[in-house]
């Protein structure tokens, strides 16, 4: 083959090389192209999250609808800060069977918001109270009783109904003593018992009377379980304030006291006024005797 052949073969062999060159580049560069566009494509899901902001797990997380809990009315539930809606607390509300003592209290007789269940009838038995306090040695004896499941702890009625015979705005100012004896020496009963056998126990007739009254019945001082507990309608004050009325009016009965009406508007009703059948003026009062030792007295009632 001459020089000029070998040449002019060479020179083609060589510009098809170049052309097989091209090609392969050509078609990398499309595969990479292509690959790098499958690869963005299933990127997306993990990269787009870091360059947008996650509005949508923003808007499920609780700390996108926590808002501090708006001051509620006073229906005796409080909110608690931190939730959308707040949780139920109940506040502290008055109990009626407060125990703390027998001085003149500002709340209402009319119940409260959380009351003890107060069955309406009972067995008819009693259990004598134990002795509750270190009264006096002397004075006429007296024993606390409480009707079978009536709810009342009986050395806790003993507590308040000796505390309100001592009390220097009761009979104690004239003059008369009592101590606590648990026997049947006692010369006066004071027994907690259920509206029904409250009824029973005074032949409770009147038919707006029927579930709602005590009375003294010979030695016996019976207490409606209901008054005790939820104290009176018509009372301007808490139920352990209108336990001092029922203890004093009934007392003032054995003492041999007749029924009192209201001396004028304004003035206290007295003791021996029967102030659940209304107050005819008058404002609610649970003693005999003021702070000063008067007598708090009204026309007696035929």
């Amino acid at each position: 083959m001459s020089e000029q052949r070998r040449a002019v073969t060479g020179s083609r062999r060589l510009s098809a090389l170049r052309r097989r060159r091209r090609r392969r580049t050509r078609i990398g560069a499309i595969g990479a192209t292509v690959c790098l566009a499958a690869l963005g494509t299933a990127a997306v899901p993990i990269l787009l999250p870091r360059l947008l902001p996650d509005t949508a797990s923003q808007a499920r997380s609780p700390e996108a609808v926590l808002t501090p809990a708006a001051p509620s009315p006073d229906t005796g539930v409080s909110q608690t800060p931190g939730t959308a809606t707040g949780s139920p607390r109940p506040s502290k509300s008055p109990d009626a069977r407060n125990t703390s003592g027998t001085g003149p209290g500002t709340g209402t007789g009319k119940g409260s918001a959380s009351q003890p269940a107060i069955p309406s009838s009972g067995p008819g038995t009693f259990e004598t109270a134990a002795l509750a306090t270190t009264g006096p040695a002397s004075g006429t004896p007296f024993r606390v009783q409480v009707e079978t499941g009536a709810g009342v702890d009986p050395v806790d009625a003993a507590r308040q109904i000796a505390a309100i015979l001592d009390d220097q705005r009761g009979w104690r100012r004239a003059g008369a003593r009592f101590r606590q004896v648990t026997g049947p020496e006692a010369e006066l009963t004071f027994r907690v018992a259920t509206a029904t056998t409250t009824d029973q126990l005074c032949d409770v007739r009147q038919a707006d009377h029927i579930g709602e009254v005590n009375c003294r019945t010979g030695a016996d001082v019976v207490i409606n379980l209901k008054r005790w507990q939820l104290g009176s309608p018509e009372f301007d004050g808490p139920p352990v304030e209108y336990r001092a009325l029922i203890v004093n009016h009934e007392v003032g009965h054995w003492l041999g006291r007749g029924h009192e009406t209201c001396p004028g508007p304004g003035r206290p009703a007295p003791a021996m006024m029967q102030q659940i059948d209304g107050l005819k003026g008058c404002v609610s009062n649970a003693w005999p005797y003021d702070t000063r030792g008067r007598y708090l007295s009204g026309p007696a009632v035929p």
